[in-house]
């Protein structure tokens, strides 16, 4: 069923793909911060998953024909942010879906996706939570791979790749001279379905999550 399933995507969608470059340090910084009182507190590590769904969710907010899906010619806008996430099994791969996430805020949904993750990978999960998704995330960093293009969740009008967290030495700009950091980085790619979305709509959109990754406000974020 996911052979006939990924191969009816390819069939179906026409993938066009963007790749972005962001620096990750301050939220790899604040998750080594505060992992050992999380755990203690909910029982479950911290990751950087349910930040770079916040990224995203937050970007679908903001950009409404990347979470539609296409049905018989008619373009169908969800109400609600659901994200599918890729998630390895024995044999395979599944996608339960983590839905509301518009209504969530970071602790809702690392306590969601601990929840869906758990089950998936001890064969509890049920049809219903594998259904529903209106955008997806495919993390295959967790298997040392830096870039990837992920093949679109139907009926999804896109999917996000994210790579492997590196160190790196990066040339930034501070107080008007260039300087060399060690950063923590990570590349994006965006697959994208291009009947509906545009290059420059997938262009913006992959830049919107980098901005929301880089820019986002940790302070009592948990």
């Amino acid at each position: 069923m996911i052979s006939e399933h990924m191969r009816y995507s390819l069939d179906t969608s026409a993938h066009v793909y963007i790749m972005n470059e962001v620096d990750m340090t301050n939220i790899v910084n604040f998750v080594n911060e505060n992992e050992d009182s999380f755990l203690s507190e909910e029982g479950f590590n911290l990751t950087i998953t349910p930040f770079i769904i916040l990224a995203t969710v937050n970007a679908l907010k903001e950009t409404p024909e990347m979470n539609s899906s296409i049905d018989e010619g008619s373009i169908i806008l969800h109400n609600s942010i659901n994200i599918g996430i890729a998630v390895s099994v024995d044999g395979g791969l599944m996608v339960p879906t983590i839905t509301n996430c518009d209504e969530k805020n970071i602790l809702g949904i690392c306590r969601d996706l601990n929840t869906l993750v758990t089950k998936t990978r001890t064969k509890s999960i049920s049809p219903d939570e594998l259904q529903g998704s209106t955008f997806t995330i495919s993390n295959f960093g967790m298997f040392d791979a830096t870039i990837g293009t992920p093949i679109i969740n139907q009926p999804n009008m896109g999917i996000l790749g994210t790579g492997k967290i590196k160190k790196q030495p990066i040339v930034i700009e501070k107080n008007n001279t260039d300087i060399i950091a060690i950063r923590s980085m990570m590349m994006l790619s965006l697959g994208f379905d291009h009947r509906l979305i545009d290059g420059a709509g997938g262009a913006t959109f992959i830049s919107k999550i980098k901005s929301n990754l880089e820019n986002m406000n940790l302070k009592d974020l948990l």
